[in-house]
């Protein structure tokens, strides 16, 4: 089964002025990632703003990536959504229209128990075929339930197709227990800051909102510790940093839809109701990154 690695890239939802999902800006962002040597991508996630969208959009955001995507590299689509029916009805959907696999979030707002936990997750697990690759997808600060590590070493027995979580919380204790949940169970942080670090830790890759505006970084940072060059790693998981912090971490999708369109692609709008940043933040971001492009040695001009 196939595993998300390196740099999987966390893709924003464009929205056009009518509030509508913009296919064509989404198909143009899916090219440039590809392009830009990205390992996998993972739309319709928090950073695609999973929650507001309706599940027809996220069926036409899952399927515009995989046709575009063109399988050139691997497409796990977010499917966790409010009810275990709806995650279901989009979990089947991706294995119709060709994904790799999907990534489940917790249920989000009320809280569950451990065995409610584990019976939604192995319920979803078998709602696909069994060697259809699923992540379990941790983000207990925005979803306020916790996928401990004895619960998602409980799911990975009884369903061999949950292979590995995305954990998006700066605990490494955690971290380094989900990596001792099974042989070869696969565990990508979204802690893009430190992305170096928790590949030593053993983590495969990292799922990054940040990387899906300035991939060049990540992809450089991933390549370079592949390739075994340690000191060329660090260099650039400095620049990581950098960029991540320019950006926010995705503490305001926003700012990621604003820099998309400074670099010439059409980020979109923010849906209700959350708001586009206000031209005096726009003004100041783009004198930011303007900055660290040029530190980079990112060669473009932001619009």
């Amino acid at each position: 089964m196939k595993k998300l690695f390196g740099v999987t890239v966390a893709m924003v939802t464009p929205f056009d002025s009518n509030d509508q999902v913009d296919i064509n800006a989404l198909s143009t962002l899916t090219d440039m990632l590809v392009t830009q040597g990205v390992d996998c991508l993972y739309p319709c996630g928090t950073t695609g703003e999973m929650l507001r969208l309706s599940a027809s959009e996220r069926k036409n955001v899952a399927k515009t990536v995989v046709e575009t995507a063109n399988k050139r590299l691997p497409v796990f689509i977010h499917v966790g959504a409010m009810t275990l029916t709806e995650t279901i009805e989009l979990a089947k959907h991706a294995v119709e229209i060709g994904a790799d696999g999907i990534g489940v979030v917790t249920p989000q707002f009320f809280g569950a128990t451990d065995r409610e936990l584990e019976n939604y997750f192995v319920t979803v697990a078998n709602s696909v075929p069994d060697n259809f690759p699923v992540y379990l997808y941790n983000i207990p600060q925005c979803a306020a339930n916790n996928i401990k590590p004895e619960l998602a070493a409980k799911v990975q027995q009884q369903c061999k197709n949950v292979i590995g979580i995305k954990y998006s919380f700066a605990d490494n204790n955690t971290t380094l227990s989900y990596l001792a949940v099974a042989d070869n169970f696969s565990v990508l942080h979204g802690y893009d800051k430190l992305f170096l670090g928790l590949l030593d830790a053993g983590c495969d890759g990292t799922v990054s909102g940040c990387a899906c505006v300035f991939p060049e970084p990540f992809v450089n940072m991933y390549k370079a510790y592949i390739a075994g060059n340690h000191q060329e790693a660090k260099h650039w998981q400095q620049f990581c940093v950098k960029f991540s912090d320019a950006l926010k971490s995705g503490a305001n999708m926003a700012i990621f839809k604003s820099a998309l369109t400074m670099r010439g692609l059409d980020g979109g709008h923010m849906r209700l109701p959350q708001l586009d940043l206000l031209p005096e933040e726009n003004q100041q971001l783009k004198e930011n990154l303007t900055k660290l492009c040029k530190e980079a040695g990112i060669t473009f001009s932001l619009n």
